[in-house]
């Protein structure tokens, strides 16, 4: 009793950290107001608000709906634990959070149900925000009251301020997905609709719009990730082992796409370029269950597609910030989902939720969410 009062007290303290810093980067990031600023107050503090609690909201939903889930099924499981991060620039507060299971998932029925359940269950929450959000926009002037700079351009400042930001300051801007088109064209009002720059300043849409990156991140069909368990629910080990290596390879050649550089001319930086690249493959690869040498080959063998491919279509542009994750992926958490011992099939209900399931990451996934100048 004395431990499960420590791991609650250590869940409570985790969630108290993670709502101070995620309404720190809520309060930085929506009205440029830094925790790091000369008279910084409570107010501005406060401020953060509207985007931690329903950023937070999102997540808490997410986790909650596995945890359910698990408990219906007998499994064993904590509550939250929430993942904190101090309010660094460009600091979003949080990695999000996660439970573990303490027991054995025996059944291939009860590993889809509890992956399954998250993501549903977050993505209503998410859809909830999003439709208040793009209903209750404010007028196209209040991007005045965060950058009164914009004002000498009236409504037209798109025109003039992007290109012209000093190098200092970083130009960032967010990558649509087809739910946010969705809610552009046919909900908002469009003379409403925030420009891809500025979305940072709308925190319900903010909020929406980083629960949807975590969420597609939970929702790649790759290895023990709620989408790997959904799709190892719906078509089996074998296929889902071949779908998985797929789907992770074709990640690794669109996030390295972006990362090439083919105008290095410097021929010792290019040859440590290359040892890095084979190394960050290398390492990437590893979960695929390879022999040494043959991890190695294709991993000389993807930087050289890569390569070939970015010569010949110079113009093809991929997202290098999704190699962070196929790291993450190769290296720990894994590509392969492992057998069940039960390997009953799921019935029609499960089998159109898996469905839903999947199409729900295709409509929320932007292949370029973040991009940094």
């Amino acid at each position: 009793m004395r431990r499960e009062q420590k791991r609650i007290v250590l869940q409570i303290t985790l969630f108290i950290l993670t709502l101070i810093t995620t309404t720190l980067a809520g309060a930085e990031w929506t009205y440029s107001k830094s925790i790091f600023m000369a008279g910084f107050t409570w107010a501005d503090f406060v401020s953060g608000f509207e985007f931690s609690l329903p950023f937070l909201g999102i997540f808490t939903v997410h986790e909650f709906g596995h945890y359910f889930t698990a408990r219906y099924h007998g499994v064993k499981a904590t509550l939250p634990y929430y993942i904190p991060v101090p309010p660094f620039p460009l600091s979003i507060g949080t990695f999000g959070a996660v439970i573990r299971l303490r027991s054995k998932v025996y059944s291939k029925k009860q590993n889809f149900d509890i992956g399954i359940s998250g993501p549903l269950a977050g993505f209503v929450m998410t859809m909830i925000i999003l439709f208040y959000g793009f209903t209750h926009l404010p007028e196209p002037e209040y991007i005045f009251q965060i950058h009164p700079e914009y004002k000498q351009y009236g409504l037209q400042y798109a025109d003039h301020v992007y290109d012209n930001m000093p190098k200092e300051v970083p130009d960032i801007s967010f990558g649509k997905n087809l739910l946010f088109l969705f809610f552009e064209k046919f909900v908002a009002e469009p003379d409403r609709v925030p420009n891809p720059h500025e979305l940072m300043h709308y925190p319900l849409l903010y909020a929406g719009f980083l629960s949807l990156v975590f969420m597609c991140l939970n929702l790649l069909p790759i290895g023990q990730l709620d989408g790997g368990h959904v799709l190892y629910g719906l078509v089996g080990f074998k296929i889902h082992r071949i779908i998985a290596t797929i789907f992770f390879i074709v990640l690794i050649l669109y996030s390295g796409l972006g990362f090439i550089d083919l105008n290095m001319e410097d021929k010792e930086n290019l040859a440590i370029w290359i040892f890095c690249s084979v190394l960050f493959l290398y390492f990437s690869l590893f979960s695929l269950g390879l022999s040494k040498i043959n991890t190695l080959m294709y991993a000389l063998l993807i930087l050289a597609v890569l390569l070939l491919v970015a010569q010949q279509f110079p113009g093809l542009q991929g997202y290098s910030g999704w190699l962070l994750f196929v790291f993450i992926i190769g290296r720990f958490i894994g590509v392969q989902h492992p057998p069940s011992e039960i390997e009953e099939p799921l019935d029609a209900k499960r089998v159109i939720l898996g469905w839903i399931a999947l199409l729900i990451f295709v409509i929320s996934f932007s292949p370029a969410p973040f991009i940094i100048k």
